[in-house]
C-alpha cells in the first residue's frame, strides 16, 4: 500500500528504514522544512511537499503516516481523515482527550483505520512478559511501579522544543501506559498526582510544563500503579522505562516498556518466597521495527476490517495524561474515560494436544506444537540421585513449559506440589510428559502406574504418556515415591535381577506393551501417546501393530549420536522428537567445533548443542541444577544454526555411540 509521510524529522528515517522490506511503499513526503522533506524523499525516490493539502491532492496514497511534532498530530490526523485517508499517528494521538475521541469518531464514521504509536506492546520482551502474565504466574495483580525517565531532552535531541512544550507525560509515559492498557484494559481513575518544575538552573531552555510528574493510577480490572514520568531524571537512572508488577503469587520485572530489541535478562520473574529469575526468550524472535505497527494497520484495511483499536487506546492514554494533570492541580481523584480501549487477547502458549482418536496418522500429519526446549526432571546425575525440586521450580520460573517426568524419577509428587503452589503456571500452559517404567508393561500394572502418576502430579490427564523403554522387566512392586525409599530398594524395584544377577526380563512384547498403553488413552488419562529409547525398527513395529500412532518419540540425542535417520523418519510422519541427555556425553562440551561455532556466535558449547537440536525441530530436555545453566539452556532455544553449522556439528558423529 502506498503511504504518505507527513513529517520528516528525527523519527521519520526510522519508519522509512523498514519500508523497503515491508508491504508498504513511500509515495511522498511532507514537511514544512523543504530541505528536510526533499532529503528523505530523494532517498526513497518519491516527491516531496511543504503543504499537506497539495500532497493529498497529488499523491495516490490511501495511508498517511503522521510523524509531525507532538502538538501537530491532531490537526494533521483530522485533515487526513477528512480526505478519506487511513492514518497511523506517532504518539500522542492528541493533547486533549475530547479531541482524540473526536478523531476516533471521525475515523469510525468514515470507515477508516486509525492507529497510534507506541506499538511496542508487541515488541519481543513485552510479549514475553505478557506471556508470563497470561500463564497466571502472578495471580491477581495488586500493585505496580512504572517509570518513564525520558531524560534531559536538551542534551540528546537536536530539536527539543516540542518535547519541552508538552512535558514527559505525552512523550514518555505513553510507553508504560500503552503496555499496561494492553494487558489490563483501561485506567479507571487517577487516585492522586503531583508535578514538579525541577530543572537545572544553568539550562537556558526549560520545559514550559512540569518536568517531573508522579501519579497513582487505578486500573478497572487490574493493579494500582505508581507512574513516574520525568525529563529531569536522566537516561542513566537505574530505571529508564522499567516496570515492576506484584501479584498475590509472584512478581514480574520488565526492563523496558518501550524497548524495541530484546536481551536475555530483560524479563525476570519471582514467585512468592523465591528470588527473581531471568525469563529469557525460548524461541527466535525478530526485533520490533517502527514500520511493524503500520503494516498491521494496513493488513486490517486489506482484510476489509479497518482497525481503530490503536486509535481508541491512544485516545485513552491521552485521557489518562489529562486526568493526571488535573489531579496534580488539586482536583483530587479524577475519573478517566475508557474511550473504548480494551486489553489485547492474551498471547498464545504451548498448544495443548487434542485427544487422539483411534486410527492411523497419515504421513505428514500436523505434529504437536511444543516449546523449543523442555526440562528434564530426572534425579540421576553423575552417578548419584539428587533432589530436583529447587531446580524444577527455577525452570518453571524461567519459563520452561515442557516438563519431562517419569515414575522412575520418583519425584512426581514434588512436581505436583510445585504445579499446585502459588506462582506456578496454569495447568493448560504446561506440557506434561509422563513415562511408565519397564516393570509396568503389563496392562494392570501400566494402568496402575499411570493412575498413580496422575495422582502424584495432581492432574486429570497427561499431555503425553509414554513407554520409558520398549523392552519389559519383571514387576517387583509399585514404584510410587521412589525418592523416599533407600537406594538399594529403588534399584531392586526398577532393575530387578534374576538368580544369575542379570536383568530379569518379562515376557511382554513391544506390540503388547503398546496395546496396553493404548488402554490408558482409552480411559482419557492422556491426550497423546509416546515411546522412548527406541530404534527405527522398534518404532516401525509400533506403527505397524498399534491402533494409535505415537505423537512423540524421545531418544538420547547429541552430536556424537545425532540419530538423523530416526529423526527424519519421525518428522516425515508428523511425530515430534524429544532429545534426552543432549549435553551429557563425556567430552562433548570440550569439542573444538562447538567452541568455534560458539565463539563466532557468542554462545557456550552447551548453547550450540541446544540450538543444533532446536534448529532441526528436535526438542532438547537438559536437566541442569545450576540456575545460570537453567536460564542459559532455555535462552539457547532462541538460536538457530545455519545449514553449514549444522553440518559441522553433525560431523562429530561417533560410531561408538551408535552401538
Amino acid at each position: 500500500m502506498n503511504c504518505l509521510f507527513v513529517g520528516a524529522g528525527a523519527i521519520a528515517p526510522e519508519y522509512a528504514a523498514g519500508v523497503p522490506e515491508s508491504s508498504l511503499s513511500l509515495a511522498g513526503v511532507v514537511d514544512l522544512d523543504a530541505d528536510r522533506a526533499a532529503s528523505l524523499a530523494a532517498a526513497h525516490g518519491c516527491p516531496s511537499f511543504t503543504d499537506l493539502e497539495t500532497a493529498l491532492e497529488r499523491v495516490d496514497a490511501p495511508l498517511v503516516v503522521n510523524l509531525t511534532s507532538h502538538a501537530a498530530h491532531a490537526a494533521v490526523t483530522r485533515t487526513a481523515l477528512e480526505a478519506d485517508r487511513h492514518v497511523y499517528s506517532q504518539k500522542p494521538l492528541a493533547l486533549d482527550a475530547d479531541e482524540a475521541l473526536a478523531l476516533v469518531g471521525l475515523a469510525r464514521d468514515r470507515g477508516l483505520a486509525l492507529g497510534c504509536a507506541p506499538g511496542t506492546p508487541r515488541a519481543p520482551s513485552q510479549r514475553r512478559a505478557g506471556r508470563l502474565l497470561a500463564d497466571g504466574r502472578l495471580g491477581p495483580v495488586g500493585l505496580g511501579y512504572a517509570h518513564a525517565h525520558v531524560g534531559r531532552v536538551t542534551d540528546w535531541h537536536d530539536r527539543p522544543d516540542s518535547f519541552l512544550e508538552i512535558g514527559p507525560l505525552y512523550d514518555g509515559a505513553v510507553y508504560p501506559l500503552a503496555l499496561l492498557v494492553s494487558w489490563f484494559g483501561p485506567v479507571e481513575r487517577v487516585r492522586v498526582a503531583d508535578a514538579l518544575d525541577v530543572w537545572p538552573a544553568r539550562e537556558e531552555r526549560r520545559p514550559s510544563t512540569p518536568s517531573h510528574v508522579e501519579a497513582t493510577l487505578a486500573f478497572a480490572a487490574g493493579p494500582t500503579v505508581r507512574l513516574t514520568a520525568s525529563f529531569y531524571a536522566p537516561h542513566r537512572s537505574r530505571e529508564f522505562y522499567g516496570l515492576e508488577l506484584h501479584g498475590d503469587d509472584g512478581s514480574l520485572y520488565l526492563k523496558g516498556t518501550g524497548a524495541m530489541g530484546d536481551d536475555r535478562d530483560a524479563v525476570r520473574f519471582g514467585r512468592v518466597g523465591r528470588e527473581y529469575v531471568s525469563a529469557p526468550p525460548d524461541a527466535p524472535d525478530e526485533p520490533y521495527e517502527y514500520v511493524d505497527a503500520v503494516e498491521r494497520l494496513v493488513a486490517s484495511v486489506e482484510a476489509g476490517s479497518p482497525s481503530r483499536a490503536g486509535g481508541r487506546r491512544g485516545a485513552h492514554v491521552v485521557a489518562v495524561c489529562n486526568a493526571i494533570e488535573a489531579a496534580a492541580e488539586g482536583d483530587g481523584p479524577v475519573a478517566v474515560d475508557d474511550c473504548g480501549a480494551t486489553a489485547d487477547p492474551p498471547p498464545a502458549s504451548v498448544v495443548r494436544p487434542e485427544t487422539q482418536i483411534g486410527g492411523r496418522t497419515e504421513s505428514g500429519a500436523a505434529a504437536l506444537r511444543l516449546p523449543a526446549v523442555g526440562f528434564g526432571c530426572s534425579r540421576y546425575r553423575d552417578g548419584e540421585y539428587v533432589e530436583r525440586a529447587d531446580s524444577i521450580a527455577t525452570a518453571l520460573d524461567a519459563g520452561y513449559r515442557l516438563l519431562d517426568s517419569a515414575e522412575l524419577y520418583g519425584n512426581e509428587h514434588r512436581i505436583g506440589e510445585l504445579l499446585a503452589a502459588p506462582g506456578a503456571p496454569d495447568r493448560e500452559r504446561v506440557f506434561l510428559l509422563g513415562k511408565a517404567w519397564r516393570t509396568n508393561h503389563r496392562r494392570e500394572h501400566l494402568l496402575a502406574a499411570c493412575a498413580g502418576s496422575r495422582e502424584e502430579l495432581g492432574i486429570d490427564a497427561f499431555d503425553c504418556y509414554a513407554l520409558h523403554w520398549p523392552s519389559a522387566l519383571e514387576h517387583r512392586g509399585e514404584l510410587r515415591r521412589l525418592a523416599e525409599k533407600p537406594v538399594e530398594r529403588q534399584e531392586a524395584l526398577t532393575f530387578p535381577e534374576d538368580a544369575d544377577g542379570e536383568l530379569a526380563a518379562d515376557d511382554v512384547s513391544l506390540a503388547t506393551a503398546w496395546e496396553n498403553l493404548e488402554a490408558v488413552h482409552e480411559r482419557g488419562w492422556t491426550r497423546t501417546l509416546g515411546i522412548c529409547n527406541v530404534s527405527r525398527a522398534q518404532l516401525e513395529t509400533v506403527l505397524e501393530t498399534g491402533e494409535i500412532d505415537p505423537a512423540l518419540v524421545q531418544v538420547e540425542r547429541h552430536p556424537y549420536r545425532p540419530r538423523n535417520d530416526l529423526v527424519d523418519f519421525c518428522h516425515e510422519r508428523g511425530i515430534r522428537v524429544v532429545a534426552h541427555s543432549p549435553l551429557s556425553a563425556p567430552g562433548l562440551l570440550d569439542e573444538p567445533v562447538l567452541n568455534a561455532i560458539g565463539t563466532e556466535r557468542g554462545l557456550s558449547p552447551a548453547a550450540v548443542v541446544i540450538a543444533w537440536n532446536a534448529s532441526q525441530g528436535v526438542v532438547p530436555i537438559p536437566s541442569s541444577t545450576a540456575e545460570s545453566h537453567v536460564v542459559a539452556n532455555l535462552a539457547a532455544g532462541s538460536e538457530r544454526l545455519t545449514a553449514d553449522e549444522i553440518a559441522r556439528v553433525d560431523a562429530l558423529r561417533d560410531p561408538d555411540f551408535e552401538r
